[in-house]
Order: structure tokens, then C-alpha cells, then sequence
């Protein structure tokens, strides 16, 4: 006989199927027959658990003469019991569990010990298997170097550095709340690994506190995170008469604090989603606002100019800022003072401003799209052989002029640079000064004669 009210008590409180609990108490009981007997392969066990009772069912053949006891029995003490039996007959013997004796029955127990254990472990790992991505709550039981335990019933929850919020403070037997982020079954038992760092945790928690999330009118487009510090959240409204950022905020900002409490006190920059890179880029680098933003939508890639005094604002802490606008736009951002910006653009020269290049020559070059000094010094020797009325020597006379520019040019721009860096004046007035020496070029309207003369003068110029 089985306890009933224990049967009871261990299905309610280790949360175990009545159907497994039977199985597991059959499989420990056909193990005591093979103890007992050397082989249970002709016993059946029957686990009753409404009545809490076992029966155990000896199968035998019916013989002449018994050479095998486990097998077999005798048709004399077989007819004893049902007299119309024949040899070779099944005879079924009923066994009582009392019969296996002290030293066996405790083996039993200890067993059924040991599997419940197992179960019990199994149970929490299926539970918390489908519990990843969704937050929990529990108590806090153990604090140590590598990891915080959290315990909700019987199940210990491992929160790892890690995976912890930086400067958090915790207490034994605070309750606390936190993402399930993995569950594996490991050899000691289940190992259910909590955070509290992840942005998923995050997101949830804007699920628990904004209904209009919870229930899609506003959805989250994206969210980038530094625990402790600052997170961007992007979110959109699938609404025309909702806010998403009011939504978000709350009443009095009600429904943000609630989170930014959560969280150890970390700034939350809510940003409304826009379809076009330029809006949403500006919105994700907040609190700095770009004074020229440059897109590449194919390389994904934005330049981001900023007034140089608005640059570590730009950047963040750590380059915290700029890192999160970068992983929550999709852009890989990149910022730069408005004053070495402009010494950048300084450096583009035009062919048509060089001395000593004639009007003729960088026309022909522009004729074909050749327009800057770079783009004429970047086009293959034989590509530009190709352009009609430039040959090997008049090709060799421009590369010559050009190339002379462009050092000059890099000569006056680094002696900008080092006034500009020694704050003597702007960059600006840094790159005027450098180009003061400049003698500008006469501006000459040729005639057909002395084109023609031009030409004339080249020996190799293509017909």
C-alpha cells in the first residue's frame, strides 16, 4: 500500500504528474524484483495512485517438474489454486510487497527519493525553458563574487556578473526582478541564467508598464543599451492618435521613472521613429544636435558634423553616445568638429582654380567629368590618354601642374592646422592666412588663334 495523502502532498508540492510519479514508482519496484528474483521480465507492476495501492503480478509456466522457480511452478501447487489448469499453462501469482523484506523496501524509498529529486529538477528546467525572454521575481539568497542566487520556490536562479547592472547594490532577501535569458540542464541539475543587463530586459519591462506596447498600438523599432548608463529606445506608433514618446513617458513621466528606477537610476532616451535616416540619425545622437550630417544610405555609414564645443556631448562618455545612436539607427556614425571639418572640405581643389593650368586643359577635363585634383589624380594614365586633344606630353604637363598644387595646397592646410590647434585663430581664419601667399590666376578668354597655337605647341597632341 502506498500513502494516499503522501501521493497527494508530492504531486501538489513538487508539482509531478500522478501518471509519472506511477512510472517512476513501477520502475523502482521492478528493480526490487530483479533484486529479489534475477529477472522481472514475467512480473507486471500496477501502480494504482486514486487508491494508493501496488499489485504485483508473478507470471509462471505451468510444469511436470520445476527446473526453474522464477519461471516455473509445479502443476500440483498450480491446481492447488485453480484446479482446471494444464501443463504448460500460465499460472499468475499475486505478490505481496511486503514479502521483499526491510533491507529492500528502504532501498525503495530511496530510490523513490532520488528519482523524485530528478524529476523535481526536470520540472523547474521545462518550467523556466519556457520562461526565457519574460521577466520573474524572486528573492535574493546568496551574494558572491561571480554571481548573485535568486531563489522563486525551489528553483535557484543564477544572475553572473555580467549579466548584473554595474554599481547595483544587493541585499539578502530583497526581491528583485529579472529576465530569464537561458535554461540548461546541467549534471548537478537545472541551471537557469537570469539578467538584468540585457536590452531585452529592458523592452520587457516597457511592456509591463506601457499598455499601449503591451497591446502593439506603439511598437518598439529597436533599442541600444549600456547598462547603468544610458539606453536609446526607438519606438514607433502604429496610431495616428497616439504619441509613441508621450505613450512611453507617461503622465508627469510617471511611466519612464518607473523604469529608470528599475534600472539603477539609467538615462533613457526615447526617440520617435522616422522613416528617413537624416531625422532618425539627428534624433538617436541627443542630447548633441549635428550642425551637418553626411548620409552613405549603401555603406550605411553616417558623417556627423558637431560645433566643437558640443563634441564631448556628442561622443558621450567612454564614446557612449555615439556608440548607442550607432547600434540603434543601423548606422556606423562618425563624428567630427565643425572646425576640422571645414579644414577637410578646405582640401578639395578645383582644376579650374590652379595656377598655371589653362582653361582650355581643365575644360577638356571637365568635358569628361574630371573636375577636382583628386579625380584627375585617381583616373588611370590611360584612361586619360583616351580623352580627344590631351597626348603623352600635354598629359605630363598638367600632372606636373596639378601635383605641384596639390603639395602646396597640403603645405598651407598643415600650417593651418597647427594655428588652429594652437587656438591662435578659427579654422577658418587658419586656412585664409595659409592661402594669403596665394597668387590668383589672371582670368583669360582665349581666342580660336590661340587655341589652335596651344595645340600646335603640343607635338603629340591626337588629331
Amino acid at each position: 500500500m502506498i500513502d494516499k495523502e503522501i501521493i497527494d502532498q508530492l504531486v501538489r508540492e513538487k508539482n509531478i504528474d500522478k501518471n509519472l510519479l506511477a512510472e517512476i514508482i513501477e520502475r523502482i519496484f521492478l528493480n526490487l524484483i530483479e533484486r529479489k528474483y534475477g529477472d522481472a521480465s514475467n512480473f507486471d507492476v500496477i501502480v494504482n495512485m486514486d487508491k494508493g495501492e501496488i499489485e504485483i503480478y508473478h507470471h509462471k509456466t505451468v510444469v511436470k517438474e520445476v527446473n526453474d522457480p522464477v519461471h516455473e511452478i509445479s502443476i500440483d501447487k498450480a491446481r492447488e489454486v485453480e484446479p482446471d489448469l494444464e501443463e504448460g499453462d500460465t499460472f499468475i501469482e499475486i505478490v505481496n510487497p511486503s514479502e521483499f523484506g526491510r533491507r529492500l523496501v528502504n532501498l525503495a524509498k530511496q530510490r523513490l527519493i532520488q528519482e523524485i529529486v530528478k524529476v523535481e529538477k526536470y520540472v523547474i528546467f521545462e518550467e523556466y525553458k519556457k520562461k526565457i525572454g519574460q521577466i520573474v521575481t524572486g528573492d535574493i539568497r546568496q551574494i558572491k563574487r561571480d554571481a548573485v542566487y535568486i531563489y522563486i520556490g525551489k528553483a535557484e536562479l543564477k544572475l553572473p556578473r555580467e549579466e548584473q547592472i554595474p554599481g547595483e547594490r544587493y541585499r539578502r532577501g530583497r526581491e528583485i526582478r529579472v529576465l530569464v535569458k537561458d535554461a540548461v540542464m546541467g549534471k548537478s541539475g537545472p541551471e537557469i541564467i537570469v539578467s538584468r543587463a540585457d536590452p531585452q530586459f529592458l523592452i520587457k519591462l516597457f511592456e509591463n508598464e506601457v499598455p499601449e506596447i503591451a497591446d502593439k498600438t506603439v511598437e518598439i523599432i529597436a533599442v541600444a543599451r549600456h547598462p547603468g548608463d544610458r539606453s536609446k529606445v526607438v519606438v514607433k506608433s502604429n496610431n495616428k492618435r497616439v504619441d509613441a514618446v508621450g505613450a512611453c513617458v507617461g503622465i508627469k513621466g510617471s511611466r519612464i521613472q518607473a523604469i529608470v528606477r528599475e534600472l539603477n537610476n539609467e538615462k533613457i532616451d526615447i526617440i520617435n521613429y522616422s522613416i528617413e535616416p537624416e531625422v532618425l540619425i539627428t534624433r538617436a545622437l541627443s542630447p548633441a544636435r549635428p550642425y551637418v550630417l553626411e548620409i552613405d544610405e549603401e555603406k550605411k555609414t553616417a558623417l556627423a558634423v558637431f560645433e566643437d564645443d558640443e563634441i564631448p556631448v556628442a561622443i558621450g562618455k567612454n564614446g557612449q553616445n555615439i556608440r548607442l545612436a550607432s547600434e540603434v539607427t543601423g548606422y556606423t556614425i562618425d563624428a567630427i568638429k565643425r572646425s576640422e571639418y571645414e579644414l577637410t572640405t578646405s582640401e578639395i581643389i578645383y582644376l579650374e582654380d590652379i595656377e598655371g593650368l589653362t582653361e582650355h586643359s581643365w575644360k577638356l577635363l571637365y568635358s569628361v567629368g574630371i573636375e577636382t585634383a583628386d579625380e584627375l589624380l585617381d583616373t588611370p594614365r590611360e584612361e586619360l590618354l583616351k580623352i580627344n586633344g590631351i597626348g603623352e606630353k600635354t598629359l605630363d604637363k598638367i600632372l606636373k601642374v596639378v601635383n605641384e598644387a596639390v603639395e602646396k595646397k597640403k603645405r598651407e592646410l598643415e600650417e593651418a592646422r597647427k594655428k588652429a590647434e594652437e587656438g591662435v585663430v578659427s579654422s577658418e581664419e587658419a586656412v585664409k592666412e595659409g592661402e594669403k601667399e596665394k597668387v590668383e590666376e589672371e582670368e583669360f578668354e582665349y581666342s580660336e588663334e590661340e587655341i589652335k597655337k596651344y595645340l600646335e605647341d603640343s607635338e603629340d597632341i591626337e588629331q
